[in-house]
């Protein structure tokens, strides 16, 4: 396969197609699922922390994702993410039964099961399709996932409050239970030879530090996803500025949607762009560019005009997503694959647990200080974190590029 592979190549591929729509079905009902929660938990309680803990329970399980992703080092992925689909479209129904405050501890319950069943779905798909697509065209596949799954948050949401407001939470369930249904489908219809999961005789926690083992011992994958959580802190933080940052441009708050719809249609450009920009680049030049341009977006918001903040929101979601595409491509290609499941689960945890903490210690700094004072000092560390890795991808080249003699002078 040459580097020449596009977009309509990728979909051309049978299994990749089948991917792709199972990402955007069920991407379309988790998106509306995610914003309704809240404020179905909202209307019934009237409770603006109840209603955050919805967000907290879905994310929660995120800490746990080692010891997740092992489940699908354990057994063979098409049939678990078919399992997992289905199983997940049965748990939603039971929502409709969530009619008042009484019955919050089903919706809760639910969620965290939720949560957990998508990081073991997550690891279970980015070992499955290593095989299904193959490793020379995981950067377009990857690029391309990260469009799809931004493109529906532009619709999703919307969609979801309008048959909230309409028919009420259990609505929303019902089209979240639907869209899994039609995933577990399309998962079921995938051609993937794949060979039944080796016993090792190890104890699941043995099997566990194996995956963390490899990760943060492989010298490629270290600094990416360590940058990887270092940017999404980093950027969750500056997010939290955003309500403030409205406020200063003298809008009311309703016009961060229109600020998060030019992020998302960055980061669905930067998902076209990824899989060429990726071989061009290296994963960690690649990364670290995106690092580059989230922090000229992060400082951009500091400055009081209507035209810099719509850039700045452009420029964050094209920056953001190169050092997911770089990090976990680049976790499918250097891990083993009896490995992948664990090693993609232990870098999701890496990468997106600080981002569940930026958002909590973020929302007590901007009570204390202006995002003026903030914002450059995020943009200052996002700066030195693309700075380390770009040093890191440089000193890996030159290596690279000395003689075996120059290496070893013995």
């Amino acid at each position: 396969m040459t580097t020449s592979w596009t977009v309509l190549r990728v979909l051309r591929d049978r299994n990749a197609g089948l991917y792709l729509a199972a990402v955007v079905v069920s991407g379309f009902g988790n998106s509306a699922l995610f914003l309704a929660s809240g404020v179905w938990v909202k209307d019934l309680t009237g409770s603006d922390g109840l209603a955050a803990l919805c967000m907290l329970a879905m994310w929660a399980p995120t800490v746990a994702g080692p010891l997740l992703g092992t489940i699908a080092d354990r057994v063979r992925r098409a049939p678990l993410l078919v399992g997992l689909n289905a199983g997940l479209a049965v748990l939603l129904l039971t929502l409709c039964t969530v009619r008042s405050a009484g019955g919050l501890w089903l919706l809760f319950a639910v969620l965290l099961a939720y949560g957990a069943a998508e990081v073991v779905h997550d690891a279970a798909e980015s070992a499955l399709v290593t095989a299904a697509v193959g490793a020379e065209r995981l950067g377009d596949f990857n690029g391309l996932r990260m469009a799809v799954t931004e493109g529906m948050k532009l619709v999703a949401p919307l969609t979801g409050a309008g048959l909230y407001t309409a028919f009420g939470g259990p609505a929303v369930a019902c089209l979240d239970a639907v869209t899994f249904a039609v995933a577990a489908v399309l998962y079921a219809l995938l051609r993937v030879r794949e060979e039944p999961p080796a016993r090792s005789g190890s104890t699941w926690r043995e099997e566990t530090v194996e995956g963390v083992r490899h990760l943060w011992g492989h010298p490629r994958l270290r600094p990416l996803v360590r940058a990887g959580g270092a940017t999404m802190l980093l950027a969750s933080l500056s997010s939290t500025t955003l309500y403030a940052v409205v406020d200063r441009l003298g809008h009311s708050p309703a016009y961060t949607g229109v600020l998060y719809a030019v992020q998302g249609a960055g980061s669905v450009t930067a998902g076209l762009l990824s899989g060429a920009a990726l071989r061009r680049l290296g994963p960690r030049r690649f990364a670290a560019a995106g690092i580059v341009l989230t922090a000229l977006s992060v400082a951009a918001r500091a400055v009081p005009s209507d035209a810099v903040a719509l850039a700045a929101s452009l420029a964050g979601g094209l920056g953001l997503p190169c050092v997911l595409v770089a990090a976990f491509t680049a976790v499918q290609r250097e891990t083993p694959g009896p490995l992948l499941g664990r090693a993609t689960a232990t870098a999701g945890t890496l990468v997106f647990t600080p981002n569940v903490i930026g958002l909590g210690a973020g929302a007590g700094l901007i009570e204390l200080a202006s995002p003026v004072l903030l914002l450059p000092l995020y943009s200052v560390a996002l700066l030195v974190t693309a700075a380390s890795l770009a040093q890191r991808a440089d000193s890996a080249a030159r290596t690279a590029a000395r003689s075996p003699s120059d290496a070893n002078p013995t």
